[in-house]
């Protein structure tokens, strides 16, 4: 599983809260995408079990990294022509 994965099953592990995403080896837009998962599969644990919420975790992780980075990588934005 990618990046964003492992911090997100980190996450719901216990392990240490939302730290700057660059001491975590993620880009802003990954970062973006784990606090989403990370929300959603909170809720999921909460209402539904832990299985509940690392199935989701790994559904959305991999739908939003394939959506977010179906261009390939940044490309918009004021650094970009």
């Amino acid at each position: 599983m990618s990046a964003v994965g492992y911090w997100a099953r980190e996450m719901l592990d216990g392990g240490e809260p939302y730290r700057d995403y660059q001491s975590m080896g993620l880009s802003n837009r990954q970062y973006d995408i784990l606090r989403e998962v990370v929300d959603a599969a909170r809720t999921a644990k909460r209402d539904q079990g832990a299985r509940a919420a690392g199935e989701l975790t790994e559904r959305r992780v991999r739908q939003a990294c394939t959506d977010g980075y179906r261009d390939g990588g940044p490309s918009r934005g004021p650094w970009r022509s």
